[in-house]
C-alpha cells in the first residue's frame, strides 16, 4: 500500500490520501457501506480474486483481511491485479487530490493526464517539471508505489477501453491512437488489466447509442451530487461566437490539442445520473486522452464536493447558499493561456462585450476548422500566432491591445507558464508582470485556467456586494473559507449574478 508521505493538514471531509498514508480502517468502512463518494480516492485490491475494484464495487464485500488498498490503478495493476469487469474501476472521476495539490507529484500526475509522456516521453515530462528523470521517478515511487510509464500505461489502458467500446475501428488503429508503441504492447497491456482479449472487450461494452459517424461518444463521470445543467448553462453564458456554442441544453466547443483542433458537444446525462455526455469529434483519434482529461477539468468533475461543502457549509453566512446548491462546481477553461487572453480581453467590460471582443481576436488570428461544424468555426489562436496578429480592427484600446500583445509574447515564449504542470504560484506572480494584468486578472486565470480551488478576487464588484448581503468581509473569507475559496466565489456570484447559474427568460443565448 502507498500514500503520499509528506506532513500536510487535510481538508474536512477528505480521506486522507491528499497527504497521508492510506487509513487500512477508513477504506474498508467506505468499501463496506459501497460509499460511491470515494470512488477514485482509492482502489481496493482483493487478494483471492487477483482483481481491484473501486469502493462502491456491488459485488460482495470480501474480508478485511484480504484486501490492500491503492491511491492509484496504475499501482493496483503494477501489483499484479486485473480490473473488475463489473465495477469498471477504471472509469471513475479522478483524484482530487491532484487538483488541490500544488507540489511536483500533482503537478505531473497532471501533465501525464494531459498526455506529456505520449507527446515527449518521461524526459520531456521531466524537463516540462524542471526535475530530472530519476528525481521525478524516485518522487513517483516513494507516493504511489509506480514510476511515470506506469502511470501513462494505465491510462492508455483506459483511453484504448474508450475507442473499443465506442468505435468500430481496427484494433490497430486502436492501439495507436491510445498511445501504444506495438500491437503486441496493446495486446498484453489489455490481457493483464482487463484479463481479457481487445475482442472480447468490444464484445461485451455497453449498449452504443449509434452517434453520428465520425463522433465518439463518452460518459463522463462525476462525483455526486453535480448539477451538470448549471456548470453548462455557466459556461454557455460565456460562449464565444465561432469558438464555443450554445443551444440551452448542450455546449459545444472546439478544443486546440496537441495534434489538430477537435469539436466536442457536451450535456447532461440522459439519466439524471451525475455525468455529462460527451460527443468529440478528433483531428486525430490519439487525442482522446487529452481531450478527456481537459472536459473533465473544464467541467470540474474530479472535486470532492463533500469536502467543499462540508467546509463552506460550517460558515453561517454560506450555509444557506451550500445548501440550496450542494455540489456547486467551478466551470474552468480547457486551456489556461486561452483563459488568460479572454481574461485580459474582459476587462472592465460587460460578459457581452467580452464574447463580441473575443469573438473578434478569434476570426482575426484563430485557426480556421477545415470544415466548420455547426456554427464552429475556429480554434483559439496560439499564442505565437496571437503575438504577430494585427489587432488594430479589433476594438481594443491601445493599452489593451498593448497587454494582449505582451501576453501573447510571454505564453510563447515560456515566460509566462500556463500549462497543466505549472506552479500556480510562479505562473500568477509572472502574470502580474505582464503590463496591464493586475491582481484580479491574474486570480481568474490561476480561477479559472489553472483550476485552482482556493483563490479569492480581490476587488471583484459582485463578490462585494454578495459578502455585504452576508455581513461578511474579504478578510472573513480568506480566513474561513480555505482551501475551498473557489468554490465560495461561485456560491456569492451566483448570489450576484444569478442568471448565470440559473435558467431564466432575461439570459442572453445568442452566442449560439
Amino acid at each position: 500500500m502507498s500514500g503520499n508521505r509528506q506532513s500536510r493538514p487535510v481538508p474536512a471531509g477528505m480521506l486522507g490520501v491528499v497527504s497521508e498514508p492510506l487509513d487500512p480502517e477508513r477504506c474498508y468502512r467506505a468499501v463496506a457501506s459501497r460509499d460511491a463518494r470515494f470512488d477514485g480516492w482509492f482502489f481496493t485490491a482483493v487478494h483471492t480474486t487477483g482483481i481491484y475494484c473501486r469502493p462502491s464495487c456491488p459485488a460482495r464485500t470480501p474480508l478485511a483481511r484480504n484486501v490492500s488498498f491503492f491511491t492509484a490503478a496504475a499501482a493496483a495493476q503494477a501489483a499484479g491485479f486485473r480490473a473488475c469487469r463489473r465495477c469498471r474501476p477504471d472509469a471513475v472521476p479522478g483524484s482530487p487530490a491532484w487538483d488541490v495539490r500544488a507540489d511536483v507529484v500533482a503537478r505531473a500526475m497532471r501533465l501525464i493526464a494531459d498526455g506529456e509522456v505520449e507527446r515527449s516521453g518521461v524526459p520531456g515530462l521531466a524537463a516540462r517539471l524542471g526535475y530530472s528523470e530519476r528525481q521525478l521517478h524516485r518522487l513517483l515511487i516513494g507516493e504511489l508505489g509506480v514510476g511515470p510509464l506506469a502511470v501513462a500505461r494505465a491510462q492508455r489502458a483506459q483511453t484504448a477501453r474508450l475507442l473499443i467500446e465506442t468505435t468500430d475501428l481496427p484494433m490497430a488503429d486502436v492501439a495507436f491512437a491510445a498511445g501504444f508503441a506495438s500491437i503486441r504492447q496493446f495486446n498484453d497491456t489489455i490481457r493483464e488489466v482487463f484479463a481479457t482479449t481487445p475482442t472480447g472487450l468490444r464484445d461485451r461494452r455497453p449498449g452504443r447509442d449509434g452517434g453520428t459517424p465520425g463522433w465518439v461518444t463518452l460518459r463522463l463521470a462525476a462525483r455526486a451530487p453535480y448539477d451538470a445543467a448549471e456548470v453548462l448553462l455557466f459556461l454557455g453564458a460565456h460562449a464565444v461566437p465561432g469558438l464555443e456554442e450554445w443551444d440551452g441544453t448542450t455546449f459545444s466547443r472546439v478544443l486546440d490539442l496537441p495534434h489538430g483542433p477537435a469539436v466536442v458537444r457536451l450535456s447532461p446525462a440522459a439519466d439524471s445520473s451525475p455525468a455529462v455526455t460527451a460527443r468529440l469529434q478528433l483531428a486525430e483519434l490519439r487525442d482522446l486522452g487529452a481531450a478527456v482529461t481537459r472536459c473533465r477539468r473544464m467541467l470540474d468533475l474530479d472535486a470532492d464536493p463533500v469536502a467543499v461543502d462540508e467546509t463552506l457549509g460550517a460558515d453561517p453566512a454560506l450555509a444557506p447558499l451550500v445548501s440550496a446548491a450542494p455540489g456547486r462546481r467551478v466551470p474552468a477553461s480547457p486551456d489556461a493561456a486561452e483563459l488568460a487572453v479572454r481574461a485580459v480581453l474582459g476587462q472592465q467590460v460587460s460578459i457581452a462585450g467580452a464574447r463580441t471582443l473575443t469573438a473578434r481576436v478569434l476570426r482575426a488570428a484563430g485557426t480556421p476548422l477545415p470544415e466548420p461544424v455547426g456554427s464552429l468555426t475556429h480554434a483559439f489562436p496560439r499564442p505565437g500566432v496571437l503575438a504577430e496578429a494585427d489587432l488594430s480592427t479589433v476594438g481594443l484600446t491601445g493599452a489593451r491591445s498593448r497587454s494582449v500583445t505582451a501576453l501573447a509574447v510571454a505564453l510563447a515564449d515560456g515566460t509566462v507558464p500556463l500549462g497543466p504542470g505549472a506552479d500556480r504560484s510562479e505562473a500568477e506572480q509572472a502574470l502580474r508582470a505582464v503590463p496591464g494584468i493586475g491582481p484580479w486578472t491574474a486570480a481568474l486565470v490561476a480561477l479559472r485556467g489553472l483550476a485552482d480551488p482556493d483563490v479569492w478576487l480581490p476587488g471583484d464588484l459582485a463578490l462585494r456586494r454578495s459578502l455585504a448581503t452576508l455581513g461578511s468581509s474579504d478578510a472573513d473569507a480568506a480566513a474561513r473559507w480555505r482551501p475551498w475559496r473557489s468554490y465560495a466565489v461561485m456560491h456569492l456570484w451566483a448570489l450576484a449574478v444569478p442568471d448565470l447559474f440559473t435558467r431564466s427568460p432575461c439570459l442572453d443565448r445568442s452566442a449560439s
